[in-house]
């Protein structure tokens, strides 16, 4: 399979892990209007985050802008995204809720949480009018890259040529290849109860020792352990996707949580993780951890390229403001107004990230 995608730029879906992150999730309004300023905010998004990130280009800024399927539609015309469709809600011994969202900014800076706010400002005044903000997270790194429950998160990411055959399309959906798809879960945190669970057992849950951060082996890891029910193979070979998580929290309000994110080339990945946690595998192994820890959203969207976004324009081509050649009717044709911007497939003369 050939993962190089010389034609495209990818977004920077596979940047280094960060200190500070933000995660904004919006809907898109009712109308023609905001469709419009949307598209326009595609192709103008490449210059928000150079203004933005000039002012620390140590702070290593960036964004990725992913969309939901219903906005796909509402947006763009041409060819699809082939596995793109709204987040599947699971309900098993617990219940991975779906929930509404149309476009993703993942925002990210290595330090600096003022990089993160000022872009999202800047994305929304953009926006103003046309989406409404329905989730809005601000990620944090808690000491040697820890959750809040305690054990170190994404030890096992891929890296380098790894996390690029994870997260990256090929060949297998060639309109969209340099793409990714992106699912997103805010967990609240049980933290009292979890913390009166004896440390041993954590691990058990777990699957790794906490203070260590070393993976239990195998002929001590409970059937139930979260590394042990996520960990899935195709045609017998362990296959990743790339997470980049991050805590959040409100000390007044004790809302303690971990926002989950993962990157893939296809969004089973993490579907089949999720029916694993959720329902179990066998049915009734579910993850224990999920006794402490409560999905309260998740969606589905999809990455284009960066070459992609960059080619969108806001208004409708020239060539379908024109009426059709009238056809014999008694009434008059009317112009097409199908909103196509045919930009669905792209072959632009750029390297990868």
């Amino acid at each position: 399979m050939d993962l190089s995608v010389p034609s495209v730029i990818s977004q920077p879906v596979v940047a280094a892990l960060t200190r500070s992150a933000m995660f904004l999730v919006v809907t898109i309004n009712p109308g023609s209007g905001p469709e419009e300023t949307v598209r326009g905010l595609c192709a103008d998004l490449s210059a928000l985050l150079r203004a933005v990130g000039f002012r620390d280009l140590e702070g290593n800024l960036s964004c990725v802008m992913a969309f939901g399927s219903v906005a796909w539609d509402r947006l763009f015309d041409g060819p699809r995204p082939k596995e793109l469709h709204p987040f599947r809600e699971i309900r098993g011994v617990h219940h991975a809720v779906s929930t509404p969202g149309d476009i993703l900014f993942h925002i990210r800076a290595t330090k600096r949480m003022d990089l993160c706010f000022e872009l999202a400002r800047q994305i929304m005044l953009r926006l103003d009018g046309a989406v409404t903000a329905i989730d809005e997270v601000h990620g944090f790194n808690y000491f040697d890259d820890r959750d809040l429950i305690g054990f170190v998160d994404g030890t096992e990411n891929p890296a380098g040529p790894d996390a690029l055959k994870a997260a990256i399309i090929g060949d297998e959906d060639a309109d969209f290849a340099g793409g990714s798809y992106v699912i997103v879960q805010k967990y609240l945190h049980d933290l009292a109860g979890w913390e009166k669970v004896p440390v041993e057992q954590q691990e058990n849950i777990v699957g790794r020792y906490k203070l260590s951060d070393i993976e239990q082996a195998d002929t001590v890891k409970k059937p139930y352990a979260h590394n042990v029910l996520t960990s899935i193979t195709e045609d017998g070979e362990p296959v990743d996707i790339l997470r980049d998580n991050m805590p959040f929290g409100k000390v007044g309000t004790a809302e303690f949580g971990t926002y989950f994110i993962g990157y893939c080339r296809t969004p089973r990945r993490i579907e089949r993780m999720l029916e694993n946690m959720f329902i179990g595998s066998p049915p009734g192994n579910y993850d224990r951890l999920l006794d402490f820890s409560r999905a309260v959203t998740g969606s589905l969207f999809f990455v284009p390229t960066a070459s992609f976004l960059d080619a969108v324009t806001a208004e409708k081509p020239e060539a379908e403001l024109t009426a059709p050649e009238p056809v014999p009717a008694p009434a008059p044709s009317r112009p097409s107004g199908d909103g196509s911007l045919g930009i669905g497939s792209l072959k632009e003369e750029a390297g990868h990230e």
